[in-house]
């Protein structure tokens, strides 16, 4: 990975030289023979976006989970460098990580990112935990990149169990009309209403019409954006 920072490109700099030759397998110690094989159909399978890196952040390998977040094929991301793909959001987290590469240390160091999915995708957060891997003679190693998505889409609008004729009732009278114009729009008697207005209240704990109006628009069953009020 280069040494840059999370507001500008990356750096010149690396957190570790390139192995002899440039030709470390992503496979790792399951290189040889059928074990290559299993690692790579076991990489494809797992859910979790994982790359596996040269210690420099060149990509040897991404599994279809990482690829998605660019709305590419796994073989689009070889050769791409890590922070040409996420930015980091304190350098100090990647002075750490070079500095224990630098001293052959071997732990799992969590790296604060942000990027943009796909071209013109929406913005997007989350850590890449950064895991050296294989042979501990092997220096410097290679770098397995987990990435963990941070959910910042809105929470849902919480909704309210009304029925389509109580929803209807609460639109009208959002409106401004009366109980008796209600039942006679809807086709039902005074007390008919006065029934779906008496359950809703005792459902939803509120007193009173405007209560219950503004606890609809609350809970999502009438429409915010829409005049006349009307269900949701």
């Amino acid at each position: 990975m280069d040494n840059g920072t999370a507001d500008g490109p990356a750096g010149e700099g690396a957190i570790g030289p390139r192995p002899p030759g440039g030709s470390l397998d992503p496979a790792g110690p399951y290189a040889a023979g059928p074990w290559r094989n299993y690692f790579l159909i076991l990489l494809d399978r797992i859910p979790t976006p994982i790359a596996v890196c040269h210690a420099d952040g060149e990509v040897l390998i991404a599994n279809p989970a990482m690829a998605a977040e660019w709305g590419a094929a796994p073989g689009q991301l070889r050769g791409r460098n890590l922070l040409d793909l996420f930015r980091p959001r304190a350098k100090a987290q990647l002075d750490r990580l070079a500095e224990a590469l630098r001293l052959g240390h071997r732990s799992r160091y969590p790296v604060e990112v942000h990027w943009q999915a796909g071209a013109e995708g929406a913005p997007r957060e989350g850590e890449l935990t950064v895991d050296p891997v294989g042979d501990p003679s092997v220096r410097p190693p290679a770098l397995l990149a987990l990435l963990r998505v941070r959910d910042t889409s809105p929470p849902p609008r919480p909704r309210g169990s009304a029925s389509p004729v109580e929803a209807r009732i609460l639109a009208l009278a959002a409106g401004g009309a009366t109980t008796a114009s209600i039942g006679t729009t809807l086709g039902l008697t005074v007390d008919g209403v006065n029934y779906h207005l008496t359950r809703l209240a005792r459902r939803w704990r509120v007193q009173g019409r405007t209560a219950l109006v503004a606890k609809a628009y609350v809970l999502g069953v009438l429409s915010a954006d829409s005049w006349p009020p009307a269900p949701a």
